[in-house]
């Protein structure tokens, strides 16, 4: 229970959460995460399932919908001339081709390497960002970049999650009604809404 009449600090909420309850998996189905209900007049806390939320919504509640799409930013490259491997995060796109990103090792990636991803794929190191990473740009032949970038490309799995992106975390680290491409992290507030529950709370 909250004691209302406490004032309390960020401090207050600080707690080390054992890493085997930290899921490296999500739910067979978006709905079925967990949710806790805090009920601000009486303190009351309730453990439900996302799928409860809907009852908890009252006529003319507005509910506001981020629906940024992510895509598969983390790519990965093998230096020209030396063949060392290097993982490129896509940050944002500056202008045509060229891209602010991060690099790891960034002790490998200098001003003037050549970065190959596929044979018709390569990035030049152009410069250094103030916050340590680069700025690279692209090389392809022919190709549409965000067709290439959906093929190749991994998902950008947040650092809690210690287990290698595969196929299916391209859809499940979505939200359902993503359609704005352009983001590099999920709105991870939305992604255990289904089309089914939005649906029923627009009733």
């Amino acid at each position: 229970m909250i004691d209302k009449k406490k004032k309390y600090k960020l401090g207050d909420f600080n707690y080390q959460l054992p890493k085997a309850f930290i899921a490296q998996h999500p739910e067979s189905r978006r709905d079925y995460a967990k949710l806790m209900v805090v009920h601000r007049d009486s303190g009351e806390i309730e453990h439900k399932k996302f799928y409860n939320i809907t009852d908890y919504m009252r006529k003319n509640d507005l509910l506001v919908l981020n629906n940024t799409k992510v895509f598969p930013a983390r790519l990965f490259a093998t230096k020209d001339r030396t063949e060392a491997k290097v993982e490129v995060f896509l940050l944002r796109e500056l202008s045509n081709d060229l891209w602010e990103v991060m690099v790891r090792p960034a002790r490998k990636v200098r001003i003037g390497n050549k970065l190959v991803f596929t044979p018709k794929l390569m990035c030049d190191v152009i410069d250094n960002t103030v916050s340590g990473g680069r700025v690279v740009r692209f090389e392809y032949d022919g190709q549409d970049f965000d067709n290439v970038i959906d093929r190749i490309g991994t998902s950008p799995l947040p650092p809690y999650i210690n287990r290698d992106a595969d196929s299916s975390d391209k859809k499940r680290y979505q939200t359902v009604y993503a359609s704005q491409r352009g983001a590099v992290a999920a709105p991870t507030a939305g992604l255990h809404f289904t089309d089914g529950l939005i649906k029923k709370n627009q009733r």
